[in-house]
């Protein structure tokens, strides 16, 4: 009897190339965090970007996944723009 090497619960392509998307989008928002240059406000920010991950880490509608990441890279890009004036 041959038996699959794959884990029950393999990740399709899309749902692999999502994955690493969304992983993509978490390290840059706390690489951008790193440079806020107050503690409290970068403490809340790292605070707030890990629980809203971890809040949506089991959605699993295609569509809520998709809003998510657009709504991960507005956020990501507003920070960095916030950081950019603040620096000017």
């Amino acid at each position: 009897m041959t038996m699959s090497r794959l884990p029950t619960t393999a990740l399709s392509l899309k749902q692999f190339l999502q994955r690493q998307k969304v992983l993509g989008i978490y390290r840059n928002m706390l690489k951008t965090i790193r440079q806020v240059p107050d503690e409290a406000d970068r403490k809340y920010l790292r605070d707030w970007a890990r629980g809203e991950f971890k809040r949506n880490k089991n959605a699993t509608e295609q569509d809520a996944i998709r809003m998510m990441i657009t709504q991960a890279n507005n956020h990501l890009e507003e920070l960095q723009k916030s950081l950019a004036l603040a620096r000017s």
